[in-house]
C-alpha cells in the first residue's frame, strides 16, 4: 500500500481526537474502518504510530514525527485545492456555494433564500450528523460554510483557521413523547414525569448523549437508554417505546407530541462556521439568509413561538 493524502487525514484526525472513536466521528466513518486504516498505515511505515491506552490513543515518537510532517502537507494541499476551485469558478463565470449543516428545519428556507438572492450561483448542500466532520470540511476548503450546533457543556473541537459566528446563543431542547403519554396532557413536562420511560439518543451526534446524561443525573434519574438514529426514534416515540430530545422547531404529529421541559435544562448553541477572513460580502449575506430562515422556522412552530413570547424574546432574538 502506498501512503495517500487520505491516510494522512486519518492520522491527523486520530491525533486531534485522541481516540479512534472520536476520529471516526470527525471523519464521518466507522471506528472499525479507522482501525483498519491505521493498521494498514502502520504496516506500510513499519512501526506503531499510536499507543492504545484506556484513555485513548497517544502518538508514539514515530507517530509524532509523521503527524508533524503531515499537517503542513495537508494545509498546503487544502490551499491549492481552494485557490484552484476559486479560480476555476471565476473563469467559468458561474459561482458555486458549498454549504453543510446538521439537521435543521431552517434548511428549506435557507436554500430558498439563497436561490432568490444568488440566482446565478450553484448551491450544493451536505447534511451530516457530525458537526466536527462539517467543521473539518470547512477548514479543508471542501465547504464554504457550515451551520452546526454545540451541545451545552460539550464544546466542539474546532479546527484551526475557522471563524465561528453565533446565530443563537442558546436554543432550548424540547422533548418528544407519544401523544397518549400522561405527561403530554401538560403544557410543560417535568423530567420526573419521564422517570419510567426509556430514552433514545443518537450517539453519533457530538455531545448529545453526554448532555442528556448530565441533565438526567442532575434530576436524579438513571433511565434505560436506547441508542439509534432519530429517524428510527420518531417511529418508536409514536408507539410509546421511547421518549427523546428534539429541536423546538419540530412539528408534532397526530401520534406524538412536542413539549418544553420545565426549567429548560438543556440547550445548544447554533453557530455558523467559515474560514478565517472569509466572512463578509457574499458569505455575510449567506449568514443573514440563514438567520432569517431560522426565525421563519421558529415562527412556524406555535409551541416555540409561545416559549419565546413567554420569555420576552421576540422573533429574531439572539438569546
Amino acid at each position: 500500500m502506498e501512503l495517500e493524502v487520505r491516510h494522512l487525514r486519518v492520522l491527523c484526525a486520530i491525533a486531534d481526537a485522541g481516540s479512534l472513536h472520536g476520529a471516526a466521528r470527525a471523519l464521518g466513518t466507522s471506528q472499525p474502518a479507522v482501525t483498519t486504516q491505521l493498521r494498514r498505515i502502520e504496516r506500510t511505515l513499519g512501526g506503531r504510530l499510536f499507543s492504545r491506552e484506556r484513555t485513548g490513543c497517544v502518538p508514539t515518537v514515530l507517530g509524532l514525527g509523521v503527524v508533524g510532517r503531515a499537517r503542513p502537507l495537508l494545509a498546503a494541499l487544502t490551499a491549492l485545492v481552494t485557490e484552484t476551485r476559486a479560480a476555476a469558478a471565476r473563469a467559468g463565470g458561474a459561482g458555486r456555494l458549498r454549504i453543510g449543516s446538521t439537521a435543521s428545519r431552517a434548511i428549506p428556507g435557507w436554500l430558498r433564500r439563497l436561490r432568490e438572492r444568488l440566482p446565478g450561483t450553484e448551491t450544493e448542500l451536505q447534511v451530516a450528523v457530525s458537526a466536527t466532520a462539517l467543521l473539518r470540511q470547512v477548514a479543508a476548503g471542501e465547504l464554504d460554510v457550515a451551520f452546526v450546533h454545540e451541545v451545552e457543556g460539550c464544546p466542539l473541537r474546532v479546527p484551526a483557521g475557522l471563524d465561528l459566528r453565533t446565530l443563537l446563543e442558546r436554543e432550548p431542547q424540547f422533548v418528544c413523547l407519544a401523544a397518549d403519554h400522561p405527561a403530554a396532557r401538560h403544557p410543560v413536562v417535568d423530567l420526573a414525569d419521564l422517570a419510567d420511560d426509556q430514552w433514545m439518543v443518537d450517539p453519533s451526534v457530538e455531545g448529545e448523549w453526554e448532555g442528556l446524561r448530565r441533565v438526567l443525573h442532575a434530576a436524579g434519574l438513571n433511565p434505560r437508554v436506547l441508542r439509534g438514529d432519530y429517524l428510527t426514534a420518531a417511529g418508536l416515540v409514536a408507539t410509546g417505546e421511547v421518549v427523546t430530545l428534539c429541536q423546538p422547531t419540530s412539528q408534532p404529529r397526530a401520534d406524538f407530541a412536542i413539549r418544553p421541559l420545565r426549567g429548560d435544562p438543556l440547550g445548544v448553541r447554533l453557530v455558523v462556521a467559515v474560514r478565517e477572513g472569509a466572512y463578509g460580502g457574499e458569505l455575510a449575506g449567506v449568514g443573514a439568509d440563514l438567520e432569517a430562515a431560522y426565525w421563519e422556522a421558529a415562527s412556524a412552530s406555535p409551541l416555540y413561538r409561545a416559549w419565546l413570547t413567554q420569555r420576552g424574546l421576540p422573533r429574531g432574538a439572539k438569546g
